[in-house]
């Protein structure tokens, strides 16, 4: 017989349109799915747990983060784009040994069970063998999380000889393993997209290769477009007349993407994930969150780099919300001298970003995102009872200006706790502890002599 647990009197932000949110309501759950939403829910053989005080909400997706920089907590923060792509990718990426991108994956990832993250894109370009590969995916398997792995390539400085990474086709021949012998069951938590170039960073030719390697094994092909000046600066037109861009592809930053090229892409179905908080740190420019809007669409959103920024999705969703009322703020102020009669986005989009825009966003959204009857029992208890929120009068606000790490009670994902009562249940804390900070300093003693180690 199934689990059942049954979550008694909390409030309810469903994100669900049919459901909404709920006060003093109740959450079924039956093994890993979502049985019942709803008021005077029962069941003779489930545990209960009282929600008194609680707002219960979807596990938050974060669709996009570099997990393998984990050790690397705080080195980037005064960097712009080129010193980091000149320090990390052409630098520090080329020193890591598998058991580096094992540890940072897994400690990584636990962290963001640890803030209410329970589904993650993980996108993993340093992975120069197949030993690094597979201890990333080690890493994420152990933590627990829902996620896909995005399988990218490194970006070292080519040595004499070398072709540029830009030149490089994605492997064929480890897609295939990896289909193969790592992503075989449809319903693991763990699920395979392709982290590629696209033609901001690498030749028409290799796009096209990679964007028809994708559609050939159905899986998603996510890219970054913007930081360095464009390989490929007609690419995107040219991938749409040849009938290449569609669906499965999501776009990571698109500062630099004029509305033209955004409308195409949001008619042909491409997904966008935006960093907010590194996008302005590094120089990429302001989030397209305004610009997506006015087109009909929405962004999902992502932490990008722990190197150089916070992993709670919080703080993302503050960031993405507060950057795009300013700008919309300051532009109506100077075409009408006024301010808007009100704010131009409210909290509740805010949270869609982090939830169900990310489960679309990784082709998730059948089965997270929202607390939906049927959908899997991905979610996040949170503790509204302490003071930093107390009295909650407005709950989704609530949620999304006044959450920290500290109200994060319970994380569940398919129906099993994560983290109960604000501990994370993971029996390698301690240990994994000690291996970052071992991995962390072995890695930054190659920097300690670089001038822009500060």
């Amino acid at each position: 017989m199934k689990h059942q647990t049954l979550i008694q009197n909390a409030t309810i932000l469903s994100m669900d349109n049919q459901l909404g949110d709920m006060e003093n309501a109740d959450l079924l759950i039956d093994g890993q799915t979502i049985k019942a939403v709803g008021h005077q829910l029962s069941s003779s053989s489930a545990e209960v747990i009282d929600g008194t005080g609680m707002i219960v909400i979807p596990g938050l997706v974060n669709a996009h983060m570099h997990t393998w920089q984990t050790a690397l907590r705080g080195v980037t923060s005064n960097w712009t784009i080129l010193e980091y792509f000149a320090n990390i990718h052409a630098g520090l990426a080329t020193n890591f040994k598998p058991s580096d991108i094992y540890i940072a994956t897994l400690m990584g990832a636990l962290n963001q069970l640890n803030c209410g993250t329970t589904t993650l894109g993980d996108w993993c370009h340093n992975n120069p063998t197949p030993d690094h590969t597979d201890q990333a995916i080690q890493g994420l398997l152990e933590s627990g999380i829902r996620s896909v792995f995005f399988h990218g390539s490194p970006k070292p400085d080519p040595k004499p000889g070398q072709k540029h990474f830009s030149e490089i086709p994605h492997p064929r021949s480890e897609v295939e393993r990896l289909l193969k012998d790592k992503f075989q069951d449809p319903h693991a938590l763990v699920s395979l997209g392709l982290a590629i170039l696209g033609p901001h960073y690498s030749t028409y030719d290799v796009a096209v290769h990679d964007f028809e390697l994708a559609r050939e094994f159905s899986l998603i092909a996510s890219m970054h477009c913007a930081g360095a000046a464009a390989k490929t600066p007609d690419g995107w037109e040219r991938l749409a007349k040849d009938k290449l861009l569609g669906d499965n592809n999501n776009i990571v930053h698109g500062n630099n993407l004029t509305d033209d090229q955004l409308k195409m892409m949001i008619d042909l179905g491409v997904t966008f994930s935006l960093t907010p908080e590194t996008e302005m740190t590094q120089g990429h420019g302001f989030p397209i969150t305004g610009r997506l809007r006015n087109l009909g669409s929405a962004p999902s959103l992502g932490v990008d780099l722990e190197s150089g920024v916070s992993g709670e999705m919080f703080s993302v969703a503050r960031l993405a919300l507060a950057t795009q009322r300013a700008l919309d703020n300051a532009h109506s102020k100077e075409t009408q001298n006024q301010l808007p009669s009100t704010s131009t986005i409210y909290c509740k989009e805010a949270l869609e970003w982090i939830t169900i825009r990310g489960a679309q966003a990784l082709k998730l959204d059948h089965k997270v995102g929202s607390l939906s009857v049927g959908k899997q029992a991905d979610l996040v208890m949170i503790d509204a009872t302490q003071l930093n929120m107390f009295p909650v009068h407005q709950a989704v606000n609530s949620v999304i200006m006044q959450t920290s790490l500290s109200n994060i009670d319970s994380v569940m994902v398919a129906g099993e706790f994560k983290k109960r009562h604000g501990k994370l249940l993971h029996p390698k804390l301690e240990e994994g502890k000690q291996m970052l900070i071992e991995s962390g300093k072995r890695l930054l003693s190659e920097l300690k002599n670089h001038p822009t180690h500060a």
